[in-house]
């Protein structure tokens, strides 16, 4: 994606990712949302931004959790 994508852009994009459909996504579908959107961080930074957006310490990354690291990266829109 080669534009900033709008909420429901990245709502596709999240859902596509969700392999397993729990509205929740684990180190590799947060690694495909990243790749669908075309960043291209290195494994240490993605491990990095993981950890960081999974505010609530579940292991996983929510759909708000993925908007607010992607909006305060200025990666989307507020």
């Amino acid at each position: 994606m080669t534009t900033t994508p709008s909420e429901d852009d990245l709502q596709t994009v999240f859902t596509r990712a969700d392999l397993g459909g729990d509205d929740k996504l684990d180190l590799m579908e947060f690694t495909m949302v990243l790749e669908s959107l075309g960043l291209s961080w290195a494994r240490h930074e993605v491990q990095d931004y993981f950890e960081k957006a999974d505010t609530d310490r579940d292991g996983f990354i929510s759909f708000p959790e993925l908007r607010e690291l992607l909006t305060t990266r200025g990666l989307i829109g507020a």
